[in-house]
């Protein structure tokens, strides 16, 4: 049975916010999205310097990613949940601290190399199943890293959630998630440098004491907005003012609040949704962050300068995508538009820039391909500010991290799958095209789901 649609709340908040302060808490958030990349994707940059270091082959070092793809989808199940229980102000810095320690242990496994005289990475006794001791090391520290690391997106989507009045939430979310691309892009440029100075080992410290200087700025910086020292009344009004009711039925008021448990998540139309669209469309940008590059080395003539060059472009791209999804969807709220109408057809245009990406191995110049790439690349990123504006649209504030969490789960397990069918694919046809082509519908599939599953955002379902 259907209620009448509840009242959109965005509009009830005040015109003017008197202040800029959430803004900041934005920023803290951009930064700790930054460091996690710069964090994940290091060992990408310095793959073939490790594997000369320690003789690795091509299996040692898939071990390794495994372990951290795995790892990091468990770590966005249980830390969305964690989040949710002990709340962001204790949380996010946790994780972040537990991550930026992995980061530094990494350097720890110089003790394996064979020039250290201390360990024969080869010997009997740090062996497993003919695994060498190095990636053994490695791969504990990855999992470590990827545990923790799966706190910082349900963590930053719950703080956008409690910080940012609804109509500002898609914009919010596509600021702090450049951060992703900006630490790819750094990490890209910063890595090759940084190594003709210091030896491998050193770069992991200093990315781990990285994560310490964040600490110190959310140490300083960070309460909740309701009680925050150096909020404005008038911005705490404005945000306050704006916040959703959620398209679930509430709880009588003298009834004991339930047990939110995952089980009783699926209940609920939305998280189907996200978990439908999170299986479909999630495991795309993993894609290009593993694949595009050697798409681009084998169908052009491109040394890895070159390769590196044009990959750092498509990032660039990505950022400005991100940014536009989230504010296209605020100016159509802006508009008179109702959440339902802005979010999906905000969700809707980026779909449909997704689509030309089947064309990319057909196409005859580098720089053709890299449009391609980038328009889906900022599509995915846009999309992605909206979809995790949805959960904050449809469901209770205390259920977020837990929804995000396991939202981050299904689309890091499945790209984990998806990962073993694309060497199938490429094996089997020798090319990326079956692959592309797929991806150029997912996301209309996506959100026809979503609008099967919630055809109205803020009606109860």
């Amino acid at each position: 049975m259907t209620t009448s649609p509840a009242p959109d709340t965005a509009t009830l908040a005040p015109a003017r916010a008197g202040g800029n302060f959430r803004w900041i808490i934005c920023t803290l958030l951009f930064f700790s999205v930054a460091l996690n990349y710069i964090d994940r994707t290091i060992l990408g940059i310095m793959k073939d310097p490790l594997s000369q270091a320690f003789g690795w082959g091509e299996g040692d070092f898939s071990n390794i990613v495994a372990a951290n793809q795995i790892a990091y989808a468990f770590g966005y199940l249980f830390n969305g949940w964690l989040m949710d229980k002990i709340g962001i102000k204790r949380g996010l810095p946790i994780a972040v601290f537990v991550w930026s320690l992995a980061s530094a242990a990494h350097g720890l496994c110089a003790v394996f190399l064979p020039a250290a005289g201390v360990v024969a990475d080869k010997a009997a006794v740090w062996t497993f199943f003919t695994i060498p001791a190095s990636v053994l090391g490695f791969m504990a520290c990855r999992v470590v890293l990827g545990l923790a690391q799966g706190a910082n997106f349900p963590a930053a989507i719950k703080c956008v959630a409690e910080w940012f009045p609804q109509k500002e939430r898609s914009l919010a979310t596509g600021l702090f998630n450049t951060g992703s691309n900006i630490g790819a892009i750094v990490c890209a440029v910063a890595i090759p440098f940084l190594l003709r100075y210091v030896n491998w080992y050193s770069i992991f410290y200093i990315t781990g004491a990285l994560g310490v200087l964040w600490l110190v700025a959310w140490w300083f910086l960070y309460e909740s907005p309701e009680k925050h020292k150096h909020l404005s009344a008038s911005e705490r009004a404005y945000i306050l003012a704006g916040q959703p009711k959620p398209d679930v039925a509430p709880v009588a008021p003298q009834a004991p609040r339930p047990k939110i448990t995952w089980l009783s998540l699926f209940a609920y139309r939305p998280v189907w949704a996200y978990v439908i669209a999170g299986i479909l469309a999630g495991p795309v940008w993993n894609t290009y962050q593993y694949y595009m590059p050697d798409f681009l080395k084998t169908q052009f003539p491109l040394d890895l300068q070159a390769t590196g060059n044009w990959t750092s472009l498509f990032y660039i791209f990505a950022i400005f995508g991100g940014i536009i999804g989230g504010w296209l969807a605020g100016w159509l709220l802006g508009k008179g538009w109702s959440v339902n109408a802005a979010r999906k057809v905000t969700m809707l245009v980026c779909a449909l820039a997704v689509v030309p990406i089947f064309l990319v191995p057909y196409v005859p110049a580098v720089w053709l391909a890299v449009v391609i790439f980038g328009l889906a690349g900022s599509a995915h990123q846009g999309w992605s500010a909206n979809l995790f504006s949805f959960v904050s649209d449809t469901m209770p504030k205390q259920t977020i991290g837990a929804v995000v969490g396991l939202g981050g789960f299904v689309t890091y397990f499945t790209g984990g799958v998806v990962a073993i069918g694309i060497g199938q694919v490429k094996t089997l046809t020798g090319s990326y095209s079956l692959v592309f082509a797929t991806y150029a519908l997912t996301y209309l599939v996506s959100l026809l789901a979503i609008q099967l599953l919630v055809p109205r955002i803020g009606q109860k379902t």
